[in-house]
């Protein structure tokens, strides 16, 4: 409450207007009062790399399977965030993208990397290889984040890829897990020249076991004062920072520690992400902490430097409230939007694809104000191709869809739920020309209720926790009276890394594969 108050007065002294409904839509980690509060962003952003340009910050963040791939956000002071576009649009290498002959659930994009060089952004991912099938490295160039971008699929697979410019223009990559490689990009950035050089290929006792269960990886390199910089986590979840230094790119590379601390939340730290100058000569840090099924959220940590080493913290503690960065720039308050009345007549940025969507299937046209989502052919939600999610947020959140379903066929299944695995959802079946509303868990049916003759709205929340990790579900026919139905989702990680999200759906069980269609009329997110 006290912290809302203050956004509110903050807002109406730079000349901006806040109402209850923009402060619940988000939640800024700005306090109003000089200092911010981690974690900056409390929804999924794993994995996060971040630059500056100028007076403006980019970070990047891994999305695996959901479509557009490798969000980027904008920021003026590292604290207040906003989306600002996509490097990939959809993944065209696999015809399961499409959902045609399988899934390719947790593919997409793995710890991408952000750099500015020579007047365009780019953006570096891998994509995993597992099943006997080969991975891929991909790098993909705009001259704005909000594209167009182009992307270069390279037959090569940099495992955890952190791009790298030398001050001469040369362009590397280090990638690999516990044994870090080297790779020289060509000078047109479109293939790898001669093969990869090992620069790290021990495990050492330093306090922790460097390598852990998990060995270094996610590595971000960079070149200070003339010596090379390797910042790469160690451990898994539980995670710790560690640094490496050296006077040449190849090594040989001394190593320290950076940040080891979970106490803000007991038992994962804080490990993985990147490093950035300030226009003033400070380096601050982004770097994630698993918070579980809610996601892996991203923190802010101030850069000391001690006896030539990026100390992250109070000497590798998280104090968890700082100062703010300090910048040059008004700094309104900001965060990625949540909530959306779909009048827009294209996607707002905080929407993903759980897979490339069937573009003739959906449309923000058809019917101004509401997203139509005409119904395809599925047996469960799991595969239901056009399924529209965003991130569900911490510490507590609640999204609620308003649904106009009078568009429905036989066969059809359109509602609103909470979709990882085990996902569950509360929807509208219609069957045999009768109508019903459904509590599922992984299309199990745990209760119904009838609809009214005549009805054809329909009003679903879900509101998910971190203490219990559970997703809990109601329903209301005037959006006044919500009736909780079915039972708790436990929320889970059957999607390894993948955190869960809110979704709205409509597939169709029949065997003519073409249903009908439902209206999102509308969908309000509130944190607290």
């Amino acid at each position: 409450m006290i912290k809302n108050i203050l956004t509110t007065l903050l807002l109406s002294a730079i000349g901006m207007t806040a109402t209850a409904g923009d402060i619940k839509d988000g939640r800024s980690a700005d306090n109003g009062d000089g200092t911010f509060t981690n974690p900056i962003l409390w929804g999924d952003w794993p994995d996060p790399d971040v630059i500056r340009v100028g007076e403006d910050f980019y970070m990047v963040s891994t999305s695996m399977h959901y479509v557009p791939g490798c969000p980027v956000l904008k920021s003026k002071d590292l604290v207040n965030w906003e989306m600002a576009g996509y490097a990939v649009d959809r993944y065209d290498e696999d015809p399961r993208y499409d959902m045609d002959g399988g899934d390719m659930y947790l593919r997409g994009s793995w710890a991408n990397s952000i750099r500015y060089h020579n007047g365009k952004f780019y953006v570096a991912f891998c994509t995993p290889n597992w099943d006997g099938e080969p991975g891929r490295f991909s790098l993909c160039e705009a001259e704005n984040v909000s594209g167009p971008w182009k992307r270069t699929i390279f037959p090569d697979y940099l495992y955890d890829p952190g791009l790298f410019f030398d001050e001469d223009g040369s362009a590397y990559v280090i990638h690999g897990q516990g044994r870090l490689m080297v790779s020289r990009l060509s000078e047109d950035l479109h293939s790898v020249v001669g093969e990869p050089v090992v620069i790290w290929n021990e495990r050492f006792t330093l306090g922790r076991e460097l390598g852990g269960g998990y060995g270094m990886e996610g590595s971000h390199m960079y070149k200070i004062n003339g010596k090379y910089y390797l910042t790469c986590p160690a451990g898994g979840t539980e995670g710790w920072q560690v640094c490496l230094k050296s006077d040449n790119i190849y090594g040989p590379y001394e190593y320290k520690i950076i940040m080891d601390d979970d106490r803000s939340y007991p038992g994962n730290g804080l490990h993985q992400g990147g490093m950035v100058e300030l226009a003033d000569g400070d380096w601050w840090f982004i770097i994630m902490q698993d918070r579980g099924p809610i996601g892996r959220v991203a923190h802010l940590q101030p850069v000391t430097w001690i006896d030539g080493w990026p100390m992250l913290g109070d000497n590798g503690k998280d104090l968890i409230t700082y100062s703010k960065p300090s910048v040059d720039a008004d700094c309104p308050l900001s965060w990625p939007a949540g909530s959306d009345d779909f009048s827009s007549s294209s996607l707002g940025l905080q929407w993903q694809w759980n897979h490339n969507p069937d573009t003739t299937r959906f449309s923000l046209t058809e019917r101004p104000g509401y997203i139509r989502l005409r119904a395809g052919r599925s047996d469960s939600l799991k595969y239901a191709r056009n399924t529209l999610t965003q991130r569900v947020q911490g510490p507590t959140s609640e999204g609620t869809v308003k649904i106009d379903f009078s568009g429905l066929k036989d066969g059809d299944i359109a509602g609103f739920g909470v979709f990882e695995f085990p996902y569950a959802y509360v929807a509208v079946k219609s069957e045999n020309g009768k109508r019903q509303i459904i509590m599922c868990e992984n299309d199990e049916i745990i209760e119904t209720k009838d609809i009214s003759a005549g009805q054809t709205q329909l009003f679903v929340r879900a509101r998910i926790s971190d203490k219990d990790f559970s997703a809990t579900f109601s329903y209301s026919t005037d959006g006044v009276t919500y009736h909780r139905i079915g039972k708790p989702l436990s929320m889970d990680l059957g999607l390894t890394w993948t955190a869960n999200r809110f979704a709205l759906f409509n597939f169709s069980t029949t065997d003519e594969g073409v249903g009908g269609y439902v209206d999102f009329d509308s969908f309000n997110l509130i944190m607290n």
